[in-house]
């Protein structure tokens, strides 16, 4: 045995089961083990973008009569979140998804040094308790159709655990592959951009199975999901391995540094968001996110209520008056919308990352502005003529460019800022993810509701939305082109990146190698573990196909 096995079993004999050094993967151990553990906790938090397929039943809950008592009528926010007579109106219960967001981001940045300390089994542990125990509140609140519980449980309790899943397997997956880095991060940020392709069918057929008459299932769901997510993200968070210090895969050696970014220097974390550009690219990735969050927290709802029958072969019957058995159906073929939109976004984060590798990152955040305005001036004339063909495929592209962001950002901010802080500076830039989270699904639900009191409905509900959120991305081209490189002055010297250095080559001195932990391959363990991931994956691109032919056929 030698001194690091024998290190390792030491620390691993005194360790809790959720601590760190519980985790150190012994000799023999295959790394490919661990992305189909990112996998399982990603797929589950991605729902998040699929809760839209709850809000119209959610609305509903209670079959409020039409036209509605004067208490419902002048139902307001506050009064919204206390009411047990009233139903819920759409853009009160966006505030969930909104909650979200906000908390992923600042629980992400708020937690991520935590997480480095703890390990990722025990921040797995936590956004499982988290991710699901909010699920399961939130089901407390449907029974007793009070808002305040939704939004506690889900959003915020929730919203905790998605940042802490969300950067769980990042760093984790990053040690363990430095001969495919891009990859590796990809399969994790690729899982998380495609759980509501998985979450939103299965939530459509649950609903289904448990609607009744003064039920429409939902509440059901929430406690169903909610176990099956406890279960996969649990095996995610016991699935996590960690290299032992000095771990590098066989044969393998480290690049040597090239320079073709912008910048071969590096700025320093706390000079980082004293730039103009850190705020500037701060507003890009805001704006782009802002109108493509909007438009996945209501992609459900937005389908059902501009093409209402005509997605059944009724063309002729608008949305409010279906009955319950062809809004079942509606709701059906609209599930599997947001599941297109999620295969959408997850293709988006490998195709544009990998051409903002041959174009460069200004210029695919430019492609992403330019034709992302065009998109959206688009979809309003394609649902005024009631074509599914154009406003479905419009709103794809959008969301590839929205998981494009997600992916391309880090490479600029590394083209910018350099490499030595890039992920702390990364960090710190998600604050316009959890902004985001508040300005696009506001902007989408309350123009929204504006829309309908004022008696809009079908295609024209949703048109002065898209323009304004054209117009946001029209402030995103701006502050796009005012993106340059730094002055001097901002990157520290050489002698400051040496001693940085210095003390990262003193904390990883001793002895490398792979210690009988080679690349890997995949054996029998490694096919079970990805068959449990690929399986539910597969199902969702299944389903998906169904309901897009379903859609256009």
């Amino acid at each position: 045995m030698t001194a690091a096995d024998t290190n390792i079993s030491r620390g691993t004999a005194t360790a809790g089961l959720l601590d760190r050094e519980r985790i150190i993967a012994r000799p023999g151990f295959n790394r490919w083990l661990v992305p189909p553990a990112a996998l399982a906790i990603h797929l589950c938090i991605g729902m998040a973008y699929g809760f839209s397929v709850f809000w119209l039943p959610l609305s509903k809950a209670l079959g409020t009569p039409a036209p509605a008592p004067a208490e419902c009528a002048s139902l307001n926010l506050l009064t919204a979140l206390f009411t047990t007579s009233c139903d819920w109106r759409v853009s009160d219960l966006g505030w969930i998804y909104t909650l979200f967001f906000v908390l992923l981001g600042s629980s992400a940045a708020i937690w991520g040094g935590w997480l480095e300390k703890a390990g990722p089994r025990k921040a797995g542990v936590v956004a499982a308790c988290c991710w699901c125990g909010g699920i399961l509140i939130a089901a407390i609140g449907v029974i007793f159709h009070q808002l305040w519980i939704m939004w506690i449980g889900a959003g915020v309790i929730g919203g905790i655990g998605l940042g802490l899943g969300y950067i769980s397997p990042v760093s984790t997956l990053i040690k363990w592959f430095p001969d495919r880095r891009g990859m590796a991060t990809g399969m994790a940020i690729m899982g998380f951009g495609g759980g509501a392709m998985i979450g939103a069918p299965l939530a459509s057929l649950l609903m289904n199975h448990f609607r009744m008459d003064g039920s429409a299932g939902v509440w059901q769901t929430f406690i169903v999901m909610a176990a099956i997510y406890f279960v996969f993200m649990m095996g995610g968070a016991f699935g996590y391995r960690l290299p032992p210090a000095g771990w590098r895969p066989d044969g393998w050696t480290a690049p040597a540094a090239k320079s073709s970014m912008i910048t071969t220097k590096h700025v320093h974390l706390r000079n980082a968001h004293k730039t103009p550009q850190f705020w500037l690219i701060w507003a890009v990735l805001c704006l782009n996110v802002s109108a493509g969050i909007g438009v996945i927290g209501m992609a459900s709802p937005m389908l059902q209520e501009i093409f209402g029958g005509a997605l059944i072969g009724l063309p002729d019957l608008k949305f409010a008056d279906l009955s319950k058995d062809q809004i079942a159906a509606v709701a059906a073929i609209a599930a599997g919308f947001a599941g297109l939109l999620s295969l959408f976004n997850i293709g988006g984060r490998f195709f544009w990352a990998s051409l903002s590798d041959r174009i460069g990152r200004k210029n695919t955040y430019y492609c992403f502005f330019v034709i992302g305005i065009a998109l959206y001036v688009l979809a309003p004339w394609a649902a005024g003529i009631h074509s599914k063909v154009l406003f479905v495929g419009a709103l794809c592209i959008i969301l590839s460019m929205y998981g494009g962001g997600f992916a391309t950002v880090p490479a600029y901010l590394a083209d910018i800022f350099g490499t030595q802080f890039v992920g702390a500076i990364h960090g710190r830039l998600l604050t316009a993810w959890a902004t985001a989270g508040i300005i696009g699904p506001v902007v989408v639900n309350y123009i929204r509701e504006a829309q309908k009191a004022a008696g809009v409905e079908g295609a024209q509900l949703y048109t002065f939305t898209m323009y304004i959120l054209a117009v946001m991305l029209a402030l995103g081209l701006i502050a796009n082109s005012l993106v340059k490189p730094l002055s001097d002055k901002w990157f520290m010297s050489d002698e400051e990146v040496a001693a940085l250095q210095a003390k990262t080559a003193a904390a990883n001195a001793g002895p490398t190698g792979s210690f009988g932990i080679g690349t890997g391959g995949f054996d029998g363990k490694a096919l079970i573990a990805w068959a449990l991931v690929g399986v539910p994956l597969l199902w969702g691109v299944w389903v998906t196909i169904k309901s897009t032919y379903a859609l256009f056929g």
